[in-house]
């Protein structure tokens, strides 16, 4: 193994979902009012159903235009578009909220010195570090979040985004894609993640895991009891006790 894959939301940036959620949501529907418009909640629940969209995308066109194309398709309707202008001014207002308003939301997370140690350890140890998160946000907003913690973009040889991605967690064509993206066997990676049916099923791929049980999210009540799993502060002795490749 030379290969850590983290997952973002949650685990290297601890959070209480419905919390951060629902703060995003009252923040974009208030960046989106101040800018006039008045169907703000109909924009939002745009934003919703082109998020879901994009946990369905099929591979075939990038999470970015699979994004976009819902968002559009279910504030026009069916058969219609959107007025060019007013989509683009749409947009910008959208990726302005993500890079002026969205830093807010650090107020409702919860970052801890382990996660920015062990990474400190992995680093100096020599294995290759990947923002796994799940490619349903622009980069923007993931490198946002990484600054709340400390990290920045040069710390990972790979940030999965919906613009470098054409799927999304659980489907097990993500792993795949990253996989292939790095240009690495399952062998040599490893997935840390607080979800267990999206982080965890890499491992029907054959990729090692462990489960950060701090914030943990298991929606289908999956066995978890043969997982390596514990808290931060668990995952930094495993690390510390991982080899050094250098």
């Amino acid at each position: 193994m030379n290969t850590i894959l983290f997952d973002l939301d949650g685990t290297l940036l601890p959070m209480d979902m419905k919390e951060f959620t629902d703060t995003y949501t009252m923040l974009l529907e208030n960046r989106l009012k101040s800018a006039g418009y008045e169907n703000a909640a109909e924009v939002i629940d745009a934003v919703g159903t082109a998020t879901k969209a994009v946990t369905q995308n099929d591979g075939l066109i990038i999470n970015e235009e699979c994004f976009w194309k819902s968002f559009e398709k279910t504030l026009a309707g069916e058969d219609g578009r959107l007025d060019r202008k007013y989509r683009r001014k749409l947009e910008k207002e959208i990726m302005r909220f993500y890079k002026e308003d969205f830093s807010f939301l650090r107020f409702v997370t919860h970052p801890t010195d382990a996660v920015t140690e062990s990474i400190e350890i992995l680093r100096q140890k020599g294995y290759q570090l990947v923002l796994a998160s799940n490619p349903v946000f622009p980069e923007a907003a993931m490198l946002a979040q990484l600054s709340w913690i400390g990290l920045k973009q040069q710390d990972f040889i790979l940030i999965t985004t919906y613009e470098n991605s054409c799927y999304a967690k659980p489907e097990l064509n993500y792993y795949r894609h990253l996989l292939k993206m790095l240009d690495k066997d399952p062998e040599d990676c490893m997935m840390v993640g607080n979800d267990v049916h999206e982080d965890m099923c890499a491992r029907k791929l054959g990729i090692d895991v462990f489960l950060i049980d701090e914030y943990m999210l298991n929606e289908y009540h999956e066995d978890t009891f043969d997982l390596k799993k514990g808290s931060w502060n668990l995952f930094k002795e495993y690390v510390s006790a991982l080899p050094a490749l250098n």
